[in-house]
This record gives C-alpha cells, sequence and structure tokens, in this order.
C-alpha cells in the first residue's frame, strides 16, 4: 500500500504545480452552475413551491453536489490518459511492476483530484449561500457521512472510468464510450434527481451506476435519512467490487493480448 501511497503523494505535488489550471476549471464551475439556477429559479417561479419533493433550496445544492462530484473528476482527461497508455503500448511497462495497474491509475489520478475536489467544495459552498442564502438542515454527523458517500461515488466513478479506457485493448478509441457515459451522468443523475423521471426509468437508475455515484451523495445531503444512507452505502461498496472485477478483468484480458517485444 505505501507504494500507491508515494504514487498518490507525488501527483499531488504535481497538481500543485498547475495552480491556473484549477482556477479556471472553478471559474467554468461557476458559470455553469450559475446558467442551472437562473434556470431552476425560473421554473420555481414561486419559492416556496415544490417540484417532486424538492424546494428551489433543494435542487440548488443537489446540482451543487453533482457538479462538483463531476467536475472535480476531470473523467475526459483521465479516459483519454488510460487509452493513450493502451494505445501507445506504454502500459506493457507495468506488465512487469510490483503493483497492479488498476490500483496504479486509481492512486495517480486521485492525488491529481483532491485539489481540485477541496476547491470546488469551498467554491460550491460559497456559492450555494451567495445564490440561495440558507442550505439545507444539517449536523456535523451527517454531513460527515455525506463526505464518505462522495468519496466512495468517486472511487467507483474512478474505477469505472478504467474500464472505458481499457476497452483500447479491444476496440480502436474507447473515448466515445465515455462521451456517452458521461452524458448519461449528467441528463440522468446532474441535471435532474430520479424522482423527476417516469417511474418505470427510475426503476432502472436506482440500479445503476447513476445512484451511487451522483444521485445518492446528493439527496443525502439535500434530505438526509439514515436508512437511506445505510442502502446508498451497501449498494457503493457492491459497486466497488463490481466495477473493480470489471477493471481486472479487462486488464487481465487485454494484457494476453499485447504482443511485448523487448520489454
Amino acid at each position: 500500500m505505501k507504494k500507491y501511497i508515494h504514487i498518490l503523494k507525488a501527483e499531488l505535488m504535481t497538481s500543485l504545480q498547475y495552480l491556473p489550471n484549477t482556477a479556471f476549471g472553478v471559474f467554468t464551475f461557476f458559470i455553469f452552475v450559475y446558467i442551472m439556477f437562473m434556470v431552476w429559479q425560473y421554473i420555481y417561479s414561486n419559492p416556496q413551491e415544490l417540484i417532486n419533493g424538492y424546494s428551489i433550496t433543494q435542487m440548488t445544492w443537489y446540482l451543487l453536489v453533482t457538479e462538483i462530484l463531476f467536475t472535480s473528476l476531470g473523467g475526459r482527461r483521465f479516459c483519454k490518459e488510460i487509452c493513450k497508455d493502451v494505445k501507445s503500448g506504454n502500459i506493457t511497462y507495468n506488465l512487469n511492476k510490483p503493483y497492479s495497474y488498476v490500483f496504479y491509475a486509481l492512486f495517480k489520478h486521485l492525488g491529481s483530484m483532491v485539489l481540485k475536489f477541496i476547491v470546488d467544495i469551498i467554491i460550491g459552498v460559497a456559492l450555494g449561500f451567495i445564490l440561495i442564502q440558507s442550505m439545507p438542515e444539517q449536523t456535523v454527523l451527517s454531513v460527515i457521512l455525506v463526505l464518505v458517500t462522495c468519496f466512495l461515488a468517486e472511487l467507483i466513478s474512478i474505477f469505472l472510468i478504467i474500464a472505458i479506457g481499457l476497452l483500447s485493448f479491444f476496440i480502436e478509441d474507447a473515448n466515445p464510450f465515455y462521451w456517452l457515459y458521461s452524458k448519461m451522468i449528467l441528463i440522468f443523475g446532474t441535471f435532474f434527481p430520479i424522482e423527476f423521471f417516469p417511474e418505470y426509468i427510475r426503476g432502472i437508475l436506482r440500479y445503476s451506476p447513476i445512484y451511487v455515484i451522483s444521485y445518492g451523495p446528493a439527496r443525502l445531503f439535500v434530505n438526509f435519512d439514515i436508512n437511506e444512507f445505510i442502502n446508498i452505502l451497501i449498494a457503493q461498496i457492491i459497486y466497488i467490487f463490481i466495477s473493480y472485477g470489471i477493471c481486472s478483468f479487462l486488464y487481465a484480458k487485454g494484457s494476453k493480448r499485447l504482443n511485448v517485444n523487448g520489454g
């Protein structure tokens, strides 16, 4: 485990050298959230109105939490890196290394996104108070538990993106698959909560990755319930094992297809 911690630390130190990039990401985050807030403010013509069980305050904070999870992840760049490693053959250098490539990619990306995740949380909370002047009722314990689900959500997201990138072993370019995946997350998990969709779609979404990586943590933040937390936590643990298993399977199968010459 120490070697993975060193990888995380090294990547974190590297990310500290590129603070302007983080600042630019914060700017785009602010613009997106502000535009969506204007849209929801127009929809909620009456500030006291509830739409599918959500008030304007809850919808704003739901949007903030899901957007923090999505933008801090940097999924598109990460997927491109995995695809590039496979297509260029750089991944072959990891075949004989004393570590798992899947865990190497996981901790490397965690190191690169930690700073942005923290900055996005700070900016998101400040922006929420500026736009709505209030927040859902919280306790210290509920905030800690929500942060736990946020961390697990990011772990699952990273594993799923690694799996998409590893598809490059079998197809020419896996990036279009990430494009489709990210748009599904945005439409069904970021822009709108699950409750905004027809009943037959809700049933599907509650068993999909969207429930554990986007909807779940945000739903807990705007309306915390201990029973729902337990359900989401169990689902996240199951998805961590499933997503890691998919990554390991794809890497094992893909590495056998490589013809390694001279290392």
